[in-house]
């Protein structure tokens, strides 16, 4: 039995060394298709997906959940075992047998904690073991209490009271959608589409098309606006955090219903805007709407959101086929100025904004020079992440 053990152990071994080195000589093949080409990229720098970013130990984590969003959608397109035992042990990582989350506190009301939460559908669709439900359903009752504006409307965090961002219809609104509707007949659907209603209500920027990175309806932060109570700054990944929120929130409306109409028009109206600030490179900047200020620069995580929403909204009837052009575009975009190849043949994303937020300590006033000061990096997971949606979405 002893022997028998070590032969095992060993064999295992040999068969992960056979995958890896499996996946070496497919990327050094550059007759992939972009989207396979950075996926097996990452699964080469980091074997296991929660070691992206160079995590010191396993975290849930929301810029994590875009990447294996991605993946699932590449799984489902090659049926390639790879993908999905990628997604799955990160899964398995932080969540027990009994569907018990590794170092969660349900008190934080923290909304980047739920986007990751999407990968436990497919999970739970096709294995269906109990802990990914549960798992589920602990995410799904962070809707009932968490900290509203008395406008009904989500607080980012609880850290960030009476704030609504846009980044956090992205960490919400898709897994709140897709639940209500697998799970309790779409009932909680309007509520899905009032948290686009105030942002667009209160964000909104008549004079560009665009919107304003957050809004604060008790107006009393010090980067808020005192009369309408918004951030000063265009932000680019807020704007693509909002896009591809609503595409795919888009996925679980039923067309009759009444929001279905008032989604697509937020969604056109963006499409039209935002083509007016795109680069002739096909990149975005920045600060999109101040593109030829000093230390401004293309970025690559928001240019490759909005490159996904143009692509995907199209692909779905819900934007004119003119967008496509201006999607490909984009990609052309990032495929000749911001991604490198190097030696191995393993592609690498550069200029991405490691972070930006407002308020906290040390504090983010939300200024131009705020945004274009903050770390510059090369593979940031929200650039992996959103240039995986826009590859496998224009499957190039």
């Amino acid at each position: 039995m002893k022997g028998l053990l070590i032969l095992l152990f060993f064999t295992s071994i040999a068969l992960k060394a056979q995958t890896m080195e499996s996946q070496k000589e497919i990327i050094l093949s550059d007759q992939l298709k972009w989207s396979e080409r950075m996926a097996f990229s990452i699964m080469r720098a980091y074997p296991e997906a929660w070691q992206i970013d160079n995590h010191p130990a396993p975290k849930w984590d929301y810029k994590i959940g875009m990447i294996l969003t991605a993946y699932e959608k590449l799984y489902h397109q090659t049926k390639n075992q790879n993908y999905f035992d990628y997604i799955k042990d990160y899964a398995d990582k932080l969540i027990n047998k009994n569907g018990t989350f590794q170092n969660f506190d349900p008190k934080d009301h923290n909304i980047d904690f739920i986007n990751a939460g999407k990968i436990l559908f497919n999970l739970y669709d096709t294995t269906k073991e109990q802990k990914y439900l549960t798992a589920l359903q602990t995410l799904r009752r962070q809707f009932e209490d968490h900290p509203r504006t008395l406008s009904g409307g989500f607080w980012h965090k609880k850290i960030y009271p009476n704030q609504m961002w846009l980044d956090g219809l992205y960490m919400g609104e898709p897994f709140y959608a897709r639940y209500t509707t697998a799970f309790e007949g779409g009932e909680k659907l309007n509520d899905v589409a009032l948290q686009f209603e105030l942002l667009h209500n209160h964000t909104f920027d008549k004079k560009t098309g665009l919107y304003f990175h957050a809004w604060d309806e008790s107006k009393k932060m010090p980067w808020a606006d005192s009369k309408t109570g918004t951030a000063p700054h265009i932000w680019l990944r807020a704007l693509g955090w909002y896009g591809m929120a609503l595409v795919d929130v888009l996925d679980y409306f039923p067309k009759d219903h009444p929001k279905h109409k008032e989604l697509v028009r937020y969604l056109n109206e963006l499409a039209a805007a935002v083509s007016k600030y795109q680069d002739k490179s096909g990149l975005w900047y920045q600060i999109p709407d101040l593109g030829s200020k000093k230390g401004n620069y293309l970025e690559a995580s928001g240019s490759s959101m909005l490159v996904y929403f143009l692509a995907k909204g199209v692909h779905k009837g819900y934007l004119p086929a003119k967008f496509e052009t201006t999607a490909n575009n984009g990609f052309n975009g990032l495929i000749s100025q911001l991604i490198k190849v190097d030696k191995d043949g393993e592609i690498h994303i550069t200029q991405v904004c490691a972070s930006a937020g407002l308020g906290g300590n040390p504090y983010r006033d939300g200024s131009f020079d705020y945004y274009i000061n903050e770390k510059i990096i090369t593979d940031n997971s929200h650039g992996l992440g959103a240039f995986l949606l826009a590859a496998i979405e224009l499957d190039k």
